[in-house]
């Protein structure tokens, strides 16, 4: 049998194979599907509400004021976590994190800051984690202003809410890696809160296998007429925060400046998206945040955690950063008229969505390596996995100049795969893998090996 007939029967077999993969990830898990009905926008609404009522969450604003300051907002949200807890038979362990912030640019003075974090530990793989966060601190014009109203229903009331309910649809409900939902102070002045929280998850070695982050996904009311309305941003660094010199020497000559961790899972959320939420999109953003601004993910790329950021697509900066009040005859401020809780609803689920998906799906390939040799086939390798439900692996390709993922094929339950007469210098491959519901996790890129 000649050498073009080879290549003709085994690129039809992988053209099957990845017809069966696409199929298999149009059939959403019903149990997912029954979740994502009970996001409330009306829980998302009295949550804002309640956080608008405290006048300000700025940082340095009182902490032991129950009707007002950050201190009122924070025993608020412990206070919920713990409420729902109890619905599930006390399935989270709910604490206050604090920790004392040293004086800094924007904090004048030594402050106690607390992160509030509630964690469901997955059942299975309770060591592998996944991370949820808005952040609930707010500010007007000045971040150290801790007197006026900061009423933040956008920025980022939005995204705690959103936090809050996912914890309350998603504790319900079993899962085998742990989800850990948090609400964080200082974003404001500095991503403080969840610098805290992944710089002692890197000193645990705590396997944080992703973290979102939701900040300013109210889909604010001045845009509802946008053509992008029923969609939203995500996020992701294109080369790791990370990155050592070796590794950048590497990248340079091999590619992969669209392929870091974050980036695979941001391609995750999409695909994850296009399953559950089909109306509501998923715009990958390639960048690590907006345009010279910082969010609560970056203190996790810099530890080396793959992370990434849920920004509505058209921001209001007439309702954001602003002291309430009229001027000019022309109304600013961050007030919750402006905000859209339909719209929340939707980030909520694809939030949840993905976050089930990935607690539910087997951990990403660990060491994957291309096979740095000439020639026009191209040899995939892995470490094997050890998870009970695992049922093998997938390879992906896609095109150098495509933005996702365009072809697949099983690959079985093996640790090496070559694709015959697939030249590496035309096409970007990667490994995930697949359980026996066909969960899978987001894909591993490869390193050269010789």
């Amino acid at each position: 049998m000649s050498r073009k007939i080879i290549v003709f029967l085994y690129v039809f077999t992988i053209s099957v194979s990845f017809a069966f993969a696409q199929k298999s990830r149009e059939k959403p898990n019903p149990e997912i599907v029954q979740m994502l009905r009970q996001v409330s926008a009306k829980n998302i609404e009295t949550t804002i509400q309640k956080l608008v009522s405290f006048g300000t969450r700025n940082t340095l604003s009182e902490q032991n004021n129950p009707a007002r300051g950050i201190g009122a907002a924070r025993d608020y949200l412990f206070a919920e976590f713990q409420k729902i807890s109890a619905d599930c038979g006390n399935c989270l362990t709910v604490e206050k994190q604090s920790f004392l912030q040293p004086k800094a640019g924007r904090i004048p003075e030594p402050t106690t800051l607390t992160n509030v974090v509630a964690t469901l530990k997955g059942t299975t793989n309770p060591e592998r984690v996944y991370v949820v966060s808005g952040h609930y601190d707010s500010m007007c014009a000045s971040p150290t202003d801790a007197k006026c109203d900061a009423p933040g229903a956008n920025d980022d009331a939005s995204g705690t809410a959103a936090v809050v309910e996912m914890a309350r649809v998603m504790s319900k409900r079993k899962f085998d890696a742990t989800i850990v939902f948090m609400t964080v102070p200082g974003e404001e002045q500095g991503l403080l809160g969840a610098a805290y929280f992944a710089e002692q998850a890197k000193i645990n070695k705590t396997n944080i296998e992703a973290m979102f982050t939701n900040d300013i996904i109210g889909g604010v009311t001045t845009f509802k007429k946008s053509p992008e309305r029923n969609s939203v941003r995500v996020f992701s660094e294109g080369v790791p925060s990370d990155e050592t010199e070796a590794q950048a020497g590497t990248r340079r000559s091999v590619g992969g400046e669209n392929d870091s961790p974050s980036r695979q899972l941001a391609r995750f959320i999409k695909e994850t998206a296009e399953q559950y939420s089909p109306k509501f999109r998923v715009m990958m953003i390639y960048r690590r945040d907006r345009y010279g601004r910082g969010g609560d993910h970056i203190p996790f790329v810099e530890r080396g955690f793959s992370a990434v950021r849920f920004t509505e697509p058209n921001e209001d900066y007439d309702h954001q950063h602003q002291n309430v009040g009229t001027r000019e005859n022309k109304f600013y401020g961050d007030t919750i008229e402006f905000v859209d809780f339909e719209y929340i609803a939707n980030v909520t689920k694809i939030n949840a969505a993905s976050l089930a998906s990935l607690a539910l799906a087997p951990a990403r390939p660990k060491n994957v390596v291309i096979v740095n040799r000439l020639g026009n086939d191209t040899e995939l390798k892995w470490d094997a996995l050890t998870e009970s439900d695992l049922d093998g692996y997938e390879i992906v390709w896609r095109d150098t100049t495509s933005a996702i993922w365009t072809n697949s094929a099983a690959a079985g339950n093996v640790t090496n795969f070559v694709l015959k007469g697939m030249s590496k210098d035309n096409y970007f491959f990667g490994v995930r893998a697949v359980d026996k519901n066909g969960h899978r996790s987001p894909v591993s890129f490869p390193r050269p090996v010789r």
